[in-house]
């Protein structure tokens, strides 16, 4: 089975039958529309009473699980922002007026916490989707993105105005930048360049009083600090990143083996686990583990010839060969990856610069660091675990390189050095209850629990998992307590920080969701 279309079956969702009820509006929400009104134009702002709406809403809706009534308490409206006054003007009427926002950029929170409430509140989506300009300084080797746009969008831009560069970002090209930037930014180029965060050079943000904070300067130390891996959401909305742009050569290599268990899949990956970390960094190995076979994919910023002899050095149990190997240009991967064959028969623009996705099933993630290699029996294990009707895969990306001479608290993303790889476990399911999630992936996460990281147990922000905790909120703000049951699994000690910097800049908690940072004031 060809990986990237595993990947981009496991990645889609379907439209099952969406009931949009209309909320009913208090006083403070038809003040808050009236407001919105005054100040944005009649056509960027959509009410459940305007045809526009429920396509607008499932449009960036990625799992399908969201999309039923029992998970879709939907918005006030959706505000659809040109310019940075309108974002202002959402956040001064939501303020003044007690509706919250939720902030989308691709729509690909694992748990649907852009367009979603689980809470019964009265909200607003603010859809950045129209502020997706991408401008590249080739001469500065910068760009600075909008965080509306997507990664394939940037990448399609980079490609285009400076040759030779490129972006340490994440596979699929649909995700947002806004989100993905200011979670992290996992990417197979990580290992040499690092996260997409560690790459950000500026930023502009409006604030949780509606003030545009046009660049690091006005930002500040601490919460220019906050959104390059602490997550935006819970300091305002980012509206733009700058970034450092880095040199990719003309010709990459790519390969994709898959072995099954019979032929020494659980022998390899179990090789691979300490193998990988320690490769060159211009070369990443990562492993998507699925019905019994083991698919190893490559990214290597060079040529076959030399990424087919350092892994049949390093990791014969693949018997490797140059016909199991392709080169091509960076953009020509990053399309590749995803979208597979496919690139042969559309143009590169017409795949990067697709914002739709193709509608199809229910799915959950969850995420761990390892820091010790599994033994054979465990992964023996793993490849054999019972899925039932539904479809289970793991997502092991390799660190080390770059990734581990990173200081844990230079951003607030921790997960540096001692980290072998990242586990992504997702689950795919067609219909069912949309509130029910089958067995496999919380049980093969329990069996893991005492083979990955501990004292936490972490996790990525971006693979976000409600199942590791929410916030309680007394007296209309987000109680710290709660919020380190999840916090320093994504943080560790950083989250004490986030949470001091969100004290600061959004006392009153205005920015909240169920797993935003809660305000700590000293």
């Amino acid at each position: 089975m060809a990986v990237s279309i595993s990947i981009a079956i496991l990645l889609t969702v379907c439209f099952v039958g969406f009931y949009v009820p209309v909320p009913s509006l208090a006083s403070s929400s038809d003040d808050f529309l009236g407001c919105l009104m005054t100040e944005v134009p009649s056509q960027l702002v959509l009410t459940p009473g305007s045809p526009s709406f429920k396509p607008l809403l499932v449009s960036s809706i990625r799992n399908a699980r969201f999309l039923a009534p029992a998970t879709a308490m939907p918005p006030l409206c959706i505000v659809t922002p040109t310019n940075a006054s309108h974002v202002q003007a959402a956040v001064r009427c939501g303020r003044a007026h007690g509706v919250r926002l939720r902030v989308r950029s691709g729509g690909h929170d694992t748990e649907g916490l852009s367009s979603r409430s689980q809470r019964p509140e009265v909200f607003a989506v603010v859809d950045l989707a129209k502020l997706n300009n991408v401008h590249v300084d080739p001469q500065e080797a910068t760009a600075w993105v909008d965080a509306g746009a997507t990664i394939g969008e940037l990448y399609y831009a980079v490609s285009k105005a400076a040759p030779g560069l490129g972006f340490p970002a994440g596979v699929c090209p649909t995700v947002g930048v806004g989100g993905h930037f200011s979670g992290g930014g996992q990417g197979l180029m990580m290992r040499k360049y690092g996260l997409s965060a560690d790459n950000i050079l500026d930023a502009s943000i409006v604030n949780a009083d509606g003030i545009l904070l046009q660049d690091k300067k006005a930002i500040g130390d601490d919460l220019f600090w906050a959104i390059r891996g602490g997550g935006g959401v819970s300091f305002g909305i980012v509206l733009s990143f700058k970034v450092r742009l880095v040199p990719v050569p003309p010709t990459v290599a790519y390969f994709s083996v898959t072995k099954t268990m019979d032929q020494g899949a659980v022998e390899a990956v179990t090789k691979w686990q300490t193998v990988a970390p320690a490769l060159p960094d211009d070369l990443t190995v990562r492993v998507n583990v699925q019905q019994r076979e083991a698919n190893f994919q490559s990214l290597y910023l060079g040529n076959c010839s030399a990424v087919v002899a350092t892994l049949r050095d390093q990791l014969p149990e693949l018997n490797l060969t140059r016909a199991d190997c392709r080169e091509m240009s960076w953009v020509q991967y990053v399309a590749y990856i995803y979208f597979g064959d496919a690139i042969n028969n559309a143009p590169l623009e017409a795949l990067l610069l697709n914002r739709t996705m193709t509608l199809g099933r229910f799915y959950k993630n969850k995420s761990d660091y390892v820091k010790e290699a599994l033994t054979k029996d465990a992964w023996e294990k793993i490849f054999t675990w019972p899925s039932g009707a539904a479809e289970g895969q793991l997502v092991l990306e390799p660190q080390g390189g770059r990734m581990g001479s990173i200081a844990a608290d230079d951003t607030p993303f921790p997960h540096r050095a001692g980290v072998l790889y990242n586990i992504q476990y997702l689950e795919s399911w067609v219909g069912g209850n949309s509130t029910t999630t089958p067995s496999w992936i919380n049980t093969i996460y329990d069996f893991m629990e005492p083979l990955v990281s501990q004292n936490p147990r972490a996790a990525y922000a971006n693979y976000r998992d409600l199942d590791i905790g929410v916030n309680q909120v007394v007296g209309g703000v987000s109680t710290y307590e709660s919020g380190k049951v999840w916090g320093e699994r994504y943080f560790g000690g950083n989250f004490q920080r986030l949470a001091m910097i969100k004290g600061k800049v959004d006392a009153s908690d205005y920015f909240r969701n169920e797993q935003s940072v809660p305000p700590l004031l000293s």
